[in-house]
């Protein structure tokens, strides 16, 4: 049966929907697990909430924005330095953090003044910074506050500044994919089409979904900029609030994480008949193929083929290094979405790993659809996964390493298994040929580090008479 129910799960059966075991012969027609729903109750979910989709995802990454939340502190504590995206202008973006800070007062009597005193504060405290983004919270959106006239009348009065509001409550869906599809059309409505860009090269892209996670920009920019290709827009990687205003001037959306971003990819295809290419950033030999996609559709393959040359010549022999050595080691994907159908295919044929358990928080149907079609028979494929689900999984299969983000990565570490932060990074960028060296590193580091050894030596009973006896059978070791 390729449905499982975990034994952890007995007393919520409905997540026997949520599990799926890849067995031969199969395909996506047959099964899939159940995606973009309710977490059912009693399952401890690791997702986030639609408000830190938008925020914490995409709008967080703008580099000359202030970021106002309108809630209550909290929300804006929990989305503040728990991702590093760089820019390139001294990191405003990742220093400073903006909220109405509502109280109970606030909640009864109404918080629209108290938005409108914190706006003003904030562009009085930062008066070189004239572009905000406003995001409701839980809080906010249930006693009917209308931020969007607020920010109206503070427009008026102070003439010079432009504000987004982006109302993405955190009920408002069933994960954080709610908030990138609100900031996404609401973004595409009410600003692209309102500058216009200097254009200086004929071949002009949009790069969708791409996040600057330690400096990932960077390296596409560097790409596309041997190639004479012009971006327009970064959606969202150290970009400017002004640069998003002209994205309906490019000639192609180049499309990276379609599950954050392949809404205002869609719009732009609708409203401007701008056409979008779908690529794989990650990975040695993917990053080749998105190149020469690019460099096809503006006749610049030979462009390309320059690019990929110089870069393989620099990397490949770093790259075959890591993979003698990581050939073989079993890994598991437990992320949010896309992360999980780029990554499976880009380390097994990179370096010859094998992909044997998948978790995703926030993927819908068709990226389930993607990852089991590049997966191996017998891989675990999980939505919305719980703590006690990862735990048995580990206990069925033999992980070398686990490429998950900070919380569950914590969890994994006590059972003495190595992982890699999925979400930010270890030591990136991770993308491009670069990338797939840095990345293939950092597992190497991981896996291969000394510490495992200490790791299973208990400190508190290093002194104790019981020690030599230890270390010839740890099984006498108690816990204290």
């Amino acid at each position: 049966m390729p449905l499982k129910l975990f034994c952890c799960d007995e007393c919520i059966p409905e997540r026997q929907n949520h599990v799926y075991i890849k067995e031969e012969g199969e395909d996506t027609t047959q099964f899939l697990p159940l995606s973009n729903i309710e977490t059912i109750p009693g399952s401890l979910s690791e997702r986030g909430c639609s408000y830190c989709g938008a925020k914490l995802v995409i709008g967080g990454v703008i580099k000359d924005c202030i970021q106002m939340i309108h809630g209550p502190v909290g929300c804006a504590y929990d989305t503040w330095h728990t991702k590093r995206y760089p820019s390139d202008n001294d990191n405003f973006q990742l220093k400073y953090i903006w909220s109405s800070d509502t109280k109970e007062k606030h909640i009864v009597f109404g918080a629209e003044k108290q938005l409108k005193k914190a706006i003003k504060e904030a562009f009085k405290e930062f008066p070189e910074i004239k572009r905000m983004f406003v995001y409701t919270t839980c809080t906010t959106a249930l006693i009917g506050d209308n931020p969007k006239a607020v920010c109206r009348e503070i427009e008026e009065e102070l003439g010079d500044v432009d504000i987004f509001v982006v109302e993405c409550p955190g009920f408002a869906g069933v994960s954080q994919s709610k908030g990138h599809h609100e900031l996404n059309i609401g973004w595409m409505r009410d600003k692209v089409g309102t500058l216009e860009p200097e254009i200086t090269s004929q071949y002009t892209i949009n790069v969708i979904g791409d996040y600057n996670i330690q400096g990932d920009t960077y390296v596409l920019q560097k790409y596309l900029d041997k190639m004479g290709i012009q971006v327009i827009a970064h959606f969202t990687g150290n970009v400017t609030y002004d640069q998003l205003r002209c994205m309906h001037r490019a000639k192609l959306n180049v499309v990276n994480c379609a599950r954050s971003a392949g809404y205002i990819a869609n719009e732009l295809k609708r409203v401007y008949d701008i056409p979008r290419m779908d690529v794989d950033t990650w990975g040695f030999e993917y990053i080749k193929v998105a190149l020469r996609k690019i460099g096809s559709f503006f006749g610049l393959e030979d462009k390309a083929e320059e690019v990929i040359a110089e870069e393989v010549a620099k990397y490949e022999g770093k790259l075959n290094w890591y993979k003698e050595r990581l050939k073989g080691k079993q890994i598991c994907i437990w992320t949010g979405g896309p992360r999980l159908w780029h990554w499976t295919k880009a380390l097994e044929d990179d370096l010859g790993m094998e992909v044997v358990a998948m978790s995703s928080k926030f993927g819908h149907q068709e990226d389930f659809e993607k990852v089991i079609a590049r997966g191996r028979v017998g891989t675990i494929y999980i939505d919305d996964g719980n703590e006690l689900e990862f735990f048995e999984v580990l206990e069925s299969i033999h992980a070398d390493l686990i490429l998950t983000g900070p919380r569950v990565g914590d969890l994994v570490k006590k059972l003495h298994i190595p992982y890699i932060n999925g979400h930010a990074y270890h030591n990136g960028p991770y993308m491009g040929f670069e990338g797939a060296v840095n990345m293939a590193r950092d597992m190497y580091n991981a896996i291969y580090s000394p510490m495992w050894g200490l790791a299973g030596k208990d400190p508190r009973v290093v002194d104790s008479p019981m020690w030599s006896l230890a270390e010839k059978d740890p099984s006498v070791v108690q816990e204290s």
